[in-house]
């Protein structure tokens, strides 16, 4: 039997996109079953999309940059680990409980996962937009043009998805799983998609 090797994971992430969202809790699962470790980055689709008109997404987007700061603070003086924490008590209150009050949403993060409430400035000042900028950039730079997010690497080899709704657990996780790694070993792949026919949907979310 072939051993299997521990992958090194990455994962780009805006807290404001509900697709990423899921993704990442797929991400999280099969982390946890396997056994491996998951780098979380901050990125902000603000970021991407500037100098391009978002629409009814402009909102949405200022917020995800605001709240990607606070994520980048956190990164900063905490690590990678309350980054992940932190990113898991933030989208469960923006995605399944379907909340927009931000503020709040941040403070009564901060505060379920035991970090400082003063975090929480860093959403409005710019002390760490130098380094949100260049979180995303890292991200964009190692997928390639022309896509946004969920970005996972594995191994380096980075991809724009998968996009799933809801999120696959147990079997079927490893499954999509084991199907991506498959992929990222390929050096000619790139892409592969279907129309979507459903819009997100929300199930449980594993601890990171």
């Amino acid at each position: 039997m072939t051993e299997r090797t521990t992958p090194a994971v990455q994962f780009w992430f805006d807290p404001i996109c509900p697709w990423t969202w899921i993704t990442s809790r797929w991400v999280s699962e099969v982390a946890n079953l396997r056994d491996f470790e998951v780098q979380w980055h901050p990125f902000s689709l603000a970021v991407l999309n500037e100098g391009v008109d978002a629409g009814d997404h402009a909102e949405g987007q200022r917020q995800g940059h605001r709240m990607g700061r606070v994520l980048t603070a956190v990164s900063e003086a905490h690590g990678g680990r309350a980054v992940a924490e932190l990113y898991t008590a933030i989208g469960n209150r923006l995605h399944p409980a379907g909340r927009d009050d931000v503020d709040v949403i941040i403070a009564e993060s901060l505060d379920e996962v035991g970090l400082p409430a003063a975090l929480a400035a860093a959403a409005d000042s710019g002390e760490h937009e130098a380094e949100l900028v260049a979180s995303t950039q890292r991200g964009i730079d190692l997928v390639g043009p022309g896509v946004g997010i969920p970005i996972i690497a594995i191994d380096s080899v980075a991809f724009f998805g998968p996009v799933v709704s809801p999120a696959p657990t147990g079997d079927d996780a490893l499954k999509l799983w084991d199907g991506v790694h498959a992929a990222a070993s390929i050096s000619g792949f790139y892409e592969l998609k279907r129309g979507r026919g459903v819009g997100p949907q929300f199930n449980s979310s594993p601890r990171p």
